[in-house]
């Protein structure tokens, strides 16, 4: 069964027992400065799990795609990629263990039809110093469902994972208590991390067995479901968030209790197919039977380079099919990191030409079932990427040419040389750092500390050259900065009508002679549209339009005013809002500190003196006002 099927089937599923199928949230949330991604099904759904009513009601389902960086430099193995597939379902209030067991043990052996005797399951051991008992109830309630497929379920009482690696399973043995290392979940980690306040609970992982051969015990000791050996793959996790952290530490029931599940597509993929490898299901083999053509090699002998390429390539699409550009920034400069890891991979199976070309279309076919409301971008997603791919074979030749020449010149290069080369030719550090390993060129043993000392001189230096400098915001709050800065919101409307309503701004750098407004644009502005837009800016100037502002309850701005925003999750509870002209149909309505000129007819004539490029992806306008 391949994994769209499955996709499709789970939320088909889900319908039938009740569920609303909820939109799945971008990677990339805008405004959200704590994380770069969305790394799991509940991250968007957080705020109801923490009490806040959900439009659709109590019972709701999605698959939302993931991203989690972190596991970066475990891919190559068989089950770790960056991006996958969250099949969630959650129950606000509503059910709780006993349907929730039952719906899922149903779903995998119905629907998709694992081997129910292929299926283990842990759960929550207690605490005994926080008073939290052994989840015996969900414990009993798996006996039941085993009991009622006719499959023997013994308990076994293992404490700890490294317990288990010595102990291993006994005969009969399928239900396994663990601690809370493993089987509790909340915001900070196990009980004694869990914040006061926040609501919590045990969890009750579900299992795939691949096989008894598959555990490697010189290195992971006895096979159990919490090994890391290769026998057992988690493929789902449900969570029963029935407890509540107090002010004193302890812990008490919860009146409303949710449940939170959580299944891995890919994972449950690979179990339906019988592989402990989940880079043979339906989303990813092709993208590797793709790079053997290419290549001329076999997935056998170059695992590990191919499983990387697939990975990162098809993280990178669903990132640019979603408007993300690289960049050295943050989120962006994440998707570059993908594409350079995956271009330089391609390198190891001898490709040294462009090939994303081809791989490309492969990953966007795998998903068109995925809504237009995330992948916004579909149709610009390859362009983006290419665009990148040429660039970093240009900086790659520059970069390996000067590193081999430094090799020559020094025995052993050093953290400062590395910097000498990001600096100068645009060559990142870590990718340095892989070039001499596949060179043999050999490093100081300080991978990194005379590397950061090199940028932190240099940053240094910057400070001192740039010091009394205006950097960002207001410079004043003087008469005629005060005009620019109302001027910069006008613009900004004016580019969402005109341009794109997908137009947000990515930085501004304002003072009293000038305005600097960068975007986020894939093109340059033809003439016409500068023109455009400098007639809209004046024509709402000259309108004489009221600029008002109040203070607002955060999600009234946001879900009842509309008001542009960039940074939501990191705006106080209380905020100010500038509405400018009417204000039940307002030309702008924007979240910003202030201050602003009373009515547009102050601002004077706005005249654009340039639109260039910023940086990939982002454009930049200078105007002025006359």
């Amino acid at each position: 069964m391949d994994a769209n099927t499955i996709r499709k089937k789970f939320l088909d599923f889900e319908v039938l027992k009740g569920h609303k199928i909820i939109q799945p949230a971008p990677l990339v949330l805008e405004g959200d400065p704590t994380t770069l991604f969305t790394g799991s099904g509940m991250q968007p759904l957080l705020p109801y799990l923490l009490g806040k009513e959900h439009p659709l009601g109590k019972r709701l389902c999605d698959s939302q795609p993931s991203m989690r960086l972190q596991d970066i430099e475990d891919v190559g193995d068989p089950r770790h990629t960056t991006v996958f597939e969250m099949l969630g379902n959650w129950s606000l209030g509503d059910y709780f263990k006993e349907e929730q067991i039952r719906n899922f043990f149903e779903f995998l052996t119905k629907e998709v039809g694992l081997d129910p005797t292929k299926i283990y399951v842990t759960c929550f051991i207690g605490n005994k110093e926080y008073g939290i008992p052994k989840d015996t109830e969900a414990a009993s309630i798996w006996q039941k469902v085993f009991e009622e497929a006719g499959i023997e379920a013994k308990i076994a009482e293992i404490g700890t994972a490294e317990s288990g690696d010595k102990r291993g399973i006994k005969p009969g043995e399928r239900i396994f208590f663990y601690d809370d290392h493993e089987n509790w979940w909340s915001r900070g980690g196990g009980c004694e991390s869990t914040p006061i306040g926040d609501p919590c609970g045990p969890d009750s992982e579900v299992f795939y067995d691949f096989g008894e051969e598959l555990q490697d015990e010189a290195k992971y000791g006895l096979a159990h479901p919490a090994s890391d050996g290769a026998r057992f793959m988690e493929i789902g996790n449900q969570v029963f968030m029935q407890y509540r952290r107090n002010q004193d530490g302890s812990f008490s029931e919860l009146e409303k209790k949710n449940v939170d599940f959580g299944a891995g597509l890919e994972r449950i993929a690979a179990a339906a197919i019988g592989s402990f490898d989940v880079f043979k299901i339906s989303l990813i083999k092709p993208i590797i039977e793709k790079l053997e053509e290419i290549s001329g090699k076999s997935y056998d002998n170059n695992t590990d380079e191919m499983r990387v390429i697939a990975d990162h390539i098809r993280g990178a699409y669903l990132l640019a099919a979603q408007g993300l550009v690289p960049s050295n920034k943050t989120q962006g400069y994440a998707m570059r990191r993908l594409l350079r890891r995956a271009i330089l991979r391609a390198l190891d199976l001898g490709i040294s030409d462009n090939f994303l070309a081809e791989i490309v279309p492969i990953v966007a076919k795998n998903y068109t079932t995925l809504p237009d409301s995330i992948l916004t971008h579909r149709e610009t997603a390859l362009e983006t990427m290419l665009k990148e791919e040429s660039a970093f074979r240009k900086t790659l030749k520059k970069g390996i040419k000067e590193l081999n020449k430094m090799a020559k010149n020094h025995k052993i290069l050093d953290g400062r040389d590395i910097f000498k080369l990001q600096d100068t030719y645009g060559f990142p550090m870590e990718l340095s750092v892989e070039e001499c390993y596949r060179e043999g060129i050999e490093l100081t043993k300080n991978y990194r500390k005379e590397f950061e000392e090199a940028l932190k001189e240099q940053r240094e230096r910057s400070q001192t050259a740039s010091k009394g400098m205006f950097k960002g915001g207001l410079e004043d709050h003087g008469e005629q900065t005060i005009k620019y800065h109302t001027a910069t919101h006008l613009l900004l409307a004016a580019l969402q009508k005109i341009v794109s309503p997908d137009v947000c701004q990515k930085g501004s750098n304002i003072t009293a002679d000038r305005v600097r407004f960068d975007f986020n644009c894939n093109h340059k502005l033809s003439e016409e549209e500068k023109q455009a837009l400098e007639n809209q800016v004046n024509e709402w100037i000259e309108a004489d339009l009221p600029v008002v502002f109040d203070e607002y309850d955060k999600d009234y701005a946001k879900n009842v005013l509309k008001a542009h925003g960039q940074f939501w999750d990191k705006y106080p509870e209380k905020l100010k809002v500038y509405t400018i002209g009417d204000f039940n149909n307002p030309i702008s309505r924007e979240v910003c500190g202030g201050p602003h000129v009373e009515h547009t007819g102050t601002i004077g004539h706005f005249r654009i003196k340039k639109e260039e490029s910023s940086s990939a992806g982002v454009r930049r306008i200078k105007a002025v006002i006359e």
